[in-house]
């Protein structure tokens, strides 16, 4: 029998996570326009940029103008990432409601994505915390490629649980776990979680789902039975590694819509409205010129077809 929770967080990512490694420049209005229109749906936690270095992540790099021209709504954690204390000094002046640091648990995939080695990406992480504990402002520590790496193969459970252990004692207690490219599978996912809770039960963990190979929900679903109590989509389906190989397939982050009708059909309480969710996408979409990457836009919710089904019944009598 699934232990689930009566409720969980519902992040949206798609600010950041989404526009880092999108095809083209979004211009700093529709990066505003995309975040307020996030946070005016009732996003519990949204994602609005990273103060990495502009030569690392040219798309970002209005982080400062994003942060300070976003409708700030009360009750909304408006999150920045900062990859190392430079950054985190940055985002601190812009008053964010939480810092969110990185680390990768692929040693390979750590060199490429942030130029150093698991153990001196330790040290950067518990600096970048320390800035923003001095300012007093809530930290997250993501674990990319938590579970399995392009570059490395499946990541050894013992590995993941030596770093969080280390940041642990460095006085980091929220983490988030990344399928970082989308084919992790629910047996491992619960796993990990699991263990890591039983190892460190002071500790909090949530996920942040990827979709490659189709395993998102599922995942999302083992995550939960193993005691996460936050989950992290992209509204649209947009985003991804920016270091994986170029010849993989989309790696979007599993899009927030698909992730809110998810839970809500389960009763499970995200305080969000599945129809306004995907209103948001629709209207995110059309800022960005794409489509969403969803199977609610494309399907529609259950009242949508339910009357989709009635309607056709009055035009097609028996």
């Amino acid at each position: 029998m699934l232990q689930l929770p009566k409720s969980v967080t519902v992040v949206d990512v798609s600010a950041r996570d989404g526009l880092q490694s999108f095809h083209r420049w979004v211009e700093t209005d529709v990066k505003v326009q995309m975040v307020d229109r996030l946070s005016a749906t009732g996003f519990p936690v949204v994602e609005v940029t990273n103060f990495a270095h502009p030569r690392v992540i040219p798309h970002l790099r209005d982080a400062e103008e994003v942060m300070e021209r976003i409708t700030r709504r009360p009750g909304i954690v408006y999150r920045a990432q900062a990859p190392n204390a430079r950054g985190a000094e940055r985002a601190v002046a812009t008053k964010p409601g939480e810092i969110l640091g990185l680390i990768t648990a692929s040693e390979s995939y750590n060199r490429k994505n942030q130029n150093m080695t698991i153990e001196q990406g330790v040290g950067a992480a518990l600096e970048t915390f320390r800035v923003a504990d001095r300012a007093g402002i809530p930290f997250v520590m993501a674990v990319g490629m938590a579970y399995w790496c392009a570059y490395d193969g499946p990541i050894p459970e013992e590995r993941v649980l030596d770093i969080v252990g280390r940041l642990r004692n460095g006085g980091i207690r929220r983490y988030y776990y990344a399928g970082s490219l989308g084919v992790e599978d629910p047996r491992s996912v619960g796993s990990l979680i699991r263990r890591t809770l039983e190892t460190y039960p002071d500790v909090e963990i949530g996920f942040h789902v990827h979709n490659l190979a189709g395993n998102g929900l599922a995942n999302i679903l083992a995550a939960l039975d193993a005691g996460a109590t936050f989950i992290e989509g992209a509204i649209c389906g947009i985003g991804g590694g920016i270091m994986t190989p170029t010849t993989m397939g989309a790696v979007g982050n599993l899009a927030t819509e698909d992730v809110v009708q998810f839970l809500n059909e389960m009763g499970i309480e995200t305080g969000l409205d599945t129809k306004a969710v995907l209103d948001t996408a629709f209207d995110v979409a059309a800022l960005l010129d794409i489509k969403p990457q969803s199977y609610v836009s494309a399907a529609g919710t259950r009242a949508m077809i339910m009357e989709d089904a009635r309607a056709s019944a009055r035009q097609h009598p028996a």
